[in-house]
């Protein structure tokens, strides 16, 4: 087992205000809040390897549960075991430090094996759901992250490139326990690559680091207060980033992971700590789930009905955050009846409103959000011209750090929290207006008996909306938008759905809703 080297060192990112650039076109007081506001509170962390965490557990508490699926357990003493097993064949096959290895299996315990054991060599693992990727997308990432080996198994087959080599992940009880050697941990190495969708339908690899991903599980608020004897759900597909904060934040703070089967709810029932899209969690009951204390979503905007539901039973986390800057850089503890925000940068990260010229927005004026600070990744693979285009050096920060475009719209409220308004890829004109889509759908989601709602724009003058559940009163809901906003923002169509499709990341899939829009208008023309 690697000897954990808790050193840690005060984060360069908060520095003197006097070495800080000073923000252009603010007024004295606006200056101070753009600091006061927009930078985290300053932690220090661990200089440590995910995966040595997860071996420390290993060595204290041998036989606690570290996951269960289904009717198998997995004690963090074998799951130790089975990856050095593991780790050791990797080697052998040629992985070195700094490499990157695809992980192309189905939800299980094997799973957590195959990412122990590529950490454990020092490599990054890309993850990807068996059952879901496509070949030709799975050809692009493998391409895209250099990968040469892919760890799979015999029930799960996926069609490998000429040059890869596919290890069969469920053999590795047949290897001998072989020490695996001690490899010299390095913060800065990435521990996995997750691709994004990206705005052109190809996949975009973000390698995050163990650096990037310490700095969200091991602080406050992110670590979730995951301790030895939690039970954390997992429930997200690996290849959104989103199942590292189930998989690694449980393990790496000694907690069970209880991985789910087709039946979602059902292990909601079961867990102290919950992390979910708020699509997911809209079709799961809280009062089902008793033992739940935690819950935090992210990844697209919650529904204020929602995060008071669920803040009555447990303590409840919005966050908002891309890939780009691992999982969340903001988060909000969120109390019934309050207004629900993204919260506040989250340790040694920064949040900046900026107009399109990258100057400091006034407070409570509309800008679009850059983040900067230890959150941070170092860019894309292979792509420099979105590089060029979504980093840019730090002018606040100064010191050599990156910003990132998130793309996300906000505003600070006076008391210093974050509200999103939306993206500037959702914003759509409609009659010559600018529109947002978000704007209307959470109107729509204020209705009596909506749980959530989407919209999406037909043409240059007509937007469709749909909302869940089907019982819900679509002229009620056409009257609310109206009060609410301009006529420009009315739905033509307001259709009924039991349910609203999701993506394979558990978000609301606006691409089939506009092709269903799409038919629908034909059916009646």
């Amino acid at each position: 087992m690697s000897t954990i080297d808790y050193t840690t060192q005060r984060i360069d990112y908060v520095r003197r205000a006097s070495d800080l650039a000073t923000p252009s076109g603010l007024d004295d007081r606006d200056s101070r809040l753009f600091r006061r506001f927009g930078w985290g509170p300053a932690r220090t962390v661990p200089r440590v390897g995910i995966h040595e965490m997860i071996e420390r557990h290993a060595a204290v508490r041998p036989s606690v549960t570290a996951a269960q699926h289904g009717g198998e357990r997995i004690s963090y003493g074998e799951l130790e075991r089975r990856a050095d097993r593991l780790a050791a064949r990797l080697i052998q096959g040629g992985v070195s430090p700094g490499d990157r290895v695809a992980l192309v299996v189905r939800r299980g315990i094997p799973m957590l094996v195959g990412i122990l054991a590529i950490l454990k060599t020092g490599a990054a693992y890309v993850p990807q759901d068996a059952k879901m990727v496509r070949n030709p997308a799975l050809r692009h990432i493998l391409a895209t992250a250099n990968c040469t080996i892919v760890l799979t198994q015999s029930d799960a087959p996926v069609e490998l490139p000429p040059g890869v080599i596919g290890i069969d992940i469920d053999r590795d009880g047949e290897a001998a326990d072989v020490p695996v050697p001690r490899i010299a941990h390095d913060p800065a190495r990435a521990c996995y690559v997750l691709f994004t969708s990206g705005t052109t339908g190809t996949p975009n690899g973000v390698a995050v680091t163990h650096a990037n991903l310490a700095n969200l599980l091991l602080t406050e608020p992110g670590d979730l207060g995951i301790r030895p004897g939690t039970t954390v759900g997992q429930i997200l597909n690996i290849a959104f980033d989103m199942a590292a904060w189930e998989i690694l934040g449980c393990l790496s703070h000694g907690g069970t992971l209880l991985i789910r089967g087709h039946d979602i709810a059902a292990t909601a029932r079961r867990v102290n700590v919950l992390i979910a899209t708020p699509t997911i969690l809209s079709r799961i009951d809280p009062e089902a789930c008793e033992g739940i204390r935690t819950v935090a979503v992210a990844g697209e905007p919650c529904p204020s009905a929602l995060a008071d539901r669920w803040a009555e039973r447990a303590a409840f986390y919005n966050g908002c955050g891309p890939t780009e800057t691992t999982i969340v850089n903001t988060m909000q503890r969120h109390h019934p009846g309050v207004r629900l925000t993204i919260g506040k940068p989250t340790p040694n990260n920064t949040v900046y409103l900026l107009d399109e010229h990258r100057n400091p927005c006034p407070i409570g004026a509309v800008g679009e959000m850059w983040a900067g600070g230890d959150g941070v990744s170092a860019g894309y693979l292979a792509n420099p011209g979105l590089n060029a285009e979504r980093y840019a050096p730090d002018p606040f920060l100064g010191g050599g750090r990156t910003m990132f475009r998130t793309r996300d719209l906000g505003r600070w409220t006076l008391d210093g929290e974050l509200e999103h308004l939306g993206r500037t890829d959702d914003q759509v004109k409609v009659r010559g207006f600018r529109v947002e889509l978000d704007a209307v759908s959470a109107v729509l989601e204020s209705v009596p008996g909506c749980v959530r709602a989407a919209t999406v724009k037909l043409d240059d003058r007509t937007l469709a909306a749909f909302v869940q559940p089907s019982g819900v009163d679509p002229e009620l809901a056409r009257k609310a938008v109206a009060e609410a906003l301009p006529y420009y923002c009315v739905p033509e169509s307001i259709h009924l759905m039991e349910a609203l499709p999701l993506t394979d990341r558990g978000k609301i899939d606006k691409a089939r809703l506009l092709r269903l829009a799409r038919l629908g208008r034909e059916a009646t023309a």
